[in-house]
Formats: structure tokens, C-alpha cells, sequence
């Protein structure tokens, strides 16, 4: 008789993090499940992985739906607040999705958080993050905490979008002076952790990151170069520069840049301390697709709120 496969749930893995989450965990033997507020959504992974709706107003359904599940791998969050979306609800819903997975007794829980969460903090994104994580440790599953700093890859949206800007536009702000570091993570690296995790007994916090740091202002020289782009570029204050965003967000019909990102970049929350888990050279990867990158604009209202016009 053939043995059962480990049974995993993934949130939104129809999303950018998620999808390769799900891979990573398939190609380690096990089956895969996603809960997704997109159930219908074209993607790859449609008729790979079993589907079930991601609705908070059912916790009924959230139980039933992770029954058999052994780890629940949590990619939920979302990037700023929106009518239907906050931080608070966020934080509220991650609560529900636990809970849920405790009453049916799943063994594990991996969430993706970020790097440097504060509950302190005076930013949402990471004071929300570090309230979820308190939940997490408070609670009855065995955890790994994943702290990511800056994602990069196929498919992702802000390395993209800074690179075509930079493709089109004749000049590009950087806010300050650019000194501020950065640290990117390749998301394939992170799937490969999240996967390692699940398989993981320990209650673990992780920070991952890649191994390369730069100042704001390299990695958009670096991007210039790369890709041949003419812009000037120009250091602005930042509130001229968070202004031009605006400009730009309201012409694409989306959201460039929120005060909070501005903040939590130039306060350097997007670097760790300690030794990096991610091995992929941001320089290595950026080289290899410098003939794609930054090729099309990826809209976050349109992807993540169906905004249409």
C-alpha cells in the first residue's frame, strides 16, 4: 500500500511568494493544497494543486478546509491599507486563519513576515507584522517565522517596475541622499527555506536575506546600467520624491510608493543583522534577465484588487 503524502496548505499560492512556495514543497513529496480569495484566477498551478476559497466570513469553512492538513504555510497579508483591506483586519483574519488551524489540530504553521517587525512601531505594515507573530508564538502550533527583506524574481512587482521606470521615463527620484541599504532576497531561495521549515519540528524565527547588501542608490545605478537606461538620475527630498510617485501612481492608475515604504526603506528595515540564508546574488540573477527586466509594467491595484481603467 502505497503511503499517504504530507498534506500542505498554502495561502495564495496563485500569488507571487506563494506560487513558489507551492512548487518547492511539490518537489519534496507533498501534496499541496492553496486557500485563495482568487479562486478562479488563470494560473499554472490550476488543475496541479486542489482549490478552496480563502474566506474569512466562514471560519466553519477555513476548519473544514484544513482538515488533514499537517502544515499551513501563510503568505496572507496585505500591502497597504484599501477599501476592503486593512492592517488591522489583516492582523484580525491571520488570528481567524490560526484559529481555524488549531481546532482541526494541523501540526505546523510557516508564516512569512518581514524583516525587522516592531510592535512598537509607528508603521502599520510592520507593527501589524510583529502583532501576528505574537499571536503565533501564543498559540498551540509548533511555528517558523520567516523574516524576508526585499523579494526578487520573475513575476515580482517592485524591482520590475523600478527598472521599467527606469526604461521609460528621461529622469528618476531617489528620496535623500541613497545611502540607505537594502538587502534582496530571491524568492526561489525563500520557497526552499519555507519548504525546509515545514519539515521542521523546532518553533523557529528566521531572518532571510540575501547575501549582497547595497545602498538604494547602487542598486538603481546598478538597474540603469544594466538595462542601458538614459534617465538622470536625481536626489530629491523626500517628500518631492514621494510627490512624483504619487504623479506617476495616479497616471498608471495605481500605487507607487506609500509614505510608510518610503519610511521603512530609509530606515533600513529591509537588512538584517545576521548571517544570510538566501545564497542567489541579486548582481548574478539581475545580469542573467537584464534583457526582460523591467520589459512590462505590473499593476498592483489591477492584480491584487481587480482596479480596472
Amino acid at each position: 500500500m502505497a503511503t499517504a503524502k504530507r498534506k500542505a496548505a498554502v495561502t495564495g499560492a496563485f500569488s507571487y511568494t506563494g506560487q513558489y512556495i507551492a512548487r518547492a514543497l511539490m518537489q519534496r513529496g507533498w501534496e499541496v493544497i492553496t486557500l485563495t480569495r482568487n479562486p478562479n484566477k488563470p494560473h499554472p498551478l490550476q488543475g496541479k494543486i486542489k482549490v478552496f476559497p480563502l474566506d474569512f466570513s466562514n471560519p466553519k469553512q477555513l476548519s473544514e478546509t484544513l482538515l488533514g492538513v499537517e502544515v499551513l504555510i501563510n503568505t496572507y497579508w496585505v500591502r497597504f491599507n484599501y477599501p476592503g483591506s486593512s492592517f488591522e483586519q489583516a492582523v484580525e483574519n491571520t488570528r481567524m486563519l490560526l484559529k481555524a488551524a488549531e481546532e482541526v489540530i494541523v501540526r505546523r504553521v510557516v508564516h512569512i513576515s518581514v524583516s525587522n517587525p516592531d510592535l512598537n512601531s509607528d508603521l502599520p505594515y510592520f507593527r501589524g507584522k510583529a502583532q501576528v507573530e505574537t499571536i503565533i508564538q501564543s498559540g498551540k502550533l509548533s511555528y517558523a517565522i520567516l523574516r524576508p527583506t526585499i523579494i526578487f524574481g520573475n513575476e515580482e512587482v517592485l524591482i520590475s517596475n523600478i527598472t521599467w521606470l527606469l526604461r521609460h521615463l528621461p529622469f528618476f527620484g531617489i528620496p535623500g541622499d541613497g545611502q540607505y541599504r537594502v538587502q534582496p532576497l530571491f524568492v526561489e531561495n525563500l520557497a526552499k527555506i519555507a519548504a525546509e521549515s515545514a519539515e521542521n519540528n523546532n518553533n523557529q524565527i528566521l531572518d532571510t536575506a540575501g547575501p549582497e547588501v547595497f545602498s538604494f542608490a547602487e542598486l538603481i545605478q546598478s538597474l540603469k546600467k544594466l538595462v542601458g537606461s538614459r534617465a538622470l538620475l536625481l536626489h530629491l527630498p523626500p517628500s518631492a520624491a514621494l510627490l512624483m510617485a504619487k504623479v506617476l501612481g495616479l497616471l498608471l492608475g495605481d500605487v507607487l510608493l506609500t509614505q510608510d515604504e518610503l519610511t521603512a526603506l530609509m530606515e533600513e528595515r529591509l537588512l538584517v543583522k545576521g548571517e544570510p540564508l538566501g545564497q542567489t546574488r541579486f548582481s548574478d540573477w539581475a545580469q542573467e534577465q537584464r534583457s526582460t527586466l523591467g520589459q512590462h509594467y505590473v499593476n498592483e491595484l489591477k492584480r491584487h484588487h481587480g482596479k480596472t481603467g
